[in-house]
């Protein structure tokens, strides 16, 4: 039987994160620097408290005509949707499909509680089937 895909095996490892006292403008930064759209935010104990993404921060910052120099990254956090790396292919598509996210952070429970990844669409395309790409594109695109 073949090895059935994990988390672990379908995420790009070392996420970097912005800290939550970090400004926004700190975040937009980072994201251009790394050629993302989205960041996991941390807090002081170097936990995941939560993702930013630059949407956010034009629709409800720039866009309200705030400064982003002077709002902290932690305001935007936002409800946290993670998975563990053990998780399987499946469970990961589920979380991704049930809170229609196109981001996870992979967090390794039995080491620490870190975060030591992120799972994106591209990594989707590049490691699932055809039915489960099809199956992932109509759950998190689907207008409800």
């Amino acid at each position: 039987m073949a090895h059935e895909l994990r988390a672990k095996d379908i995420m790009t490892s070392g996420a970097t994160c912005v800290g939550a006292h970090q400004s926004l403008r700190d975040a937009a930064m980072m994201m251009r620097d790394l050629g993302v759209g989205a960041l996991p935010i941390c807090g002081d104990n170097n936990r995941l408290t939560g993702m930013i993404t630059d949407r956010d921060i034009v629709v409800s910052c720039c866009a309200e005509g705030v400064d982003p120099a002077t709002v902290q990254a932690g305001t935007l956090a936002g409800e946290l949707h993670w998975v563990d790396a053990e998780a399987s292919a499946a469970e990961v598509l589920e979380a991704m499909e049930n809170h229609h996210v196109k981001r996870l952070p992979v967090i390794d429970v039995n080491g620490g509680h870190r975060l030591v990844g992120m799972i994106t669409e591209a990594n989707v395309a590049k490691n699932l089937s055809d039915e489960q790409i099809a199956a992932f594109a109509t759950a998190v695109y689907a207008q409800s």
